[in-house]
């Protein structure tokens, strides 16, 4: 069975050009398009596909996600190892990633482990009309940004993060998320696991309550690792 090590994914994963902003997505469904097995993406993965991850984040500048997906996902201090973190010097690049969540209503507590446990100060992403006391009370765990009057605006927001040297955004979802990101044309690549699961059920897709679009992209790679394929695919010019 092919199985890819870290530095081959590291190669295949590689970013052209880190001065140029852009936002990357990242993953995982089952054969039949589940995005989740019992309620959490997590169930769908494996050994590879974690790696892939790990290896993402490496990469990566800032790691975004929804504030539903740091509740469902167990999202605490998220960092990488001690290989990526001397990958990630030998590069010129900060020991660990930023986290940045994106949430309308500020409803994660400053007692949240994803705040509590983090090992780089984290950003929160809101909007204006967020309620100032959750702003306040988050603001003394967090970086917030304010993007948008009574929603999130997630165009100011990519140039608010680049504003501050965050150019390379991971996003690691969750649906909702990916689906606006979609209807604000802002995704440039697409990196899936696609999991050797036929799940069935009710799980929903990777994207989720956006309007139809039909955003033409192009294959990167298809990598085998063992029975998992780690696709990427980017926008198509």
């Amino acid at each position: 069975m092919t199985v890819p090590t870290r530095d081959e994914l590291l190669e295949a994963y590689a970013i052209a050009d880190r001065d140029v902003p852009a936002v990357r997505m990242n993953f995982v469904t089952s054969l039949d398009g589940a995005v989740t097995l019992e309620g959490r993406s997590g169930g769908l993965g494996d050994e590879h596909d974690r790696l892939a991850m790990q290896v993402l984040r490496t990469l990566a500048d800032v790691v975004l996600v929804g504030a539903g997906t740091v509740r469902v996902e167990g999202y605490g201090g998220l960092q990488v190892d001690e290989a990526d973190v001397a990958w990630r010097r030998s590069r010129g690049l900060p020991s660990q990633p930023r986290l940045a969540v994106v949430s309308s209503r500020l409803d994660l507590g400053p007692e949240h482990a994803v705040f509590s446990r983090a090992v780089e100060r984290p950003i929160v992403v809101t909007r204006e009309a967020a309620p100032a006391d959750r702003r306040a009370a988050l603001a003394e765990v967090a970086d917030v940004l304010v993007c948008g009057d009574d929603t999130v605006d997630l165009a100011a927001m990519v140039a608010a993060l680049a504003g501050l040297g965050l150019r390379q955004v991971l996003c690691e979802g969750g649906p909702h998320l990916f689906g606006s990101l979609v209807e604000s044309d802002l995704v440039d690549e697409l990196c899936l696991s696609l999991s050797p699961l036929l799940v069935a059920g009710g799980a929903g897709r990777i994207v989720r309550d956006a309007p139809e679009v039909a955003q033409r992209m192009r294959l990167v790679h298809a990598i085998p690792a063992g029975d998992l394929l780690l696709l990427r695919y980017a926008r198509a010019r």
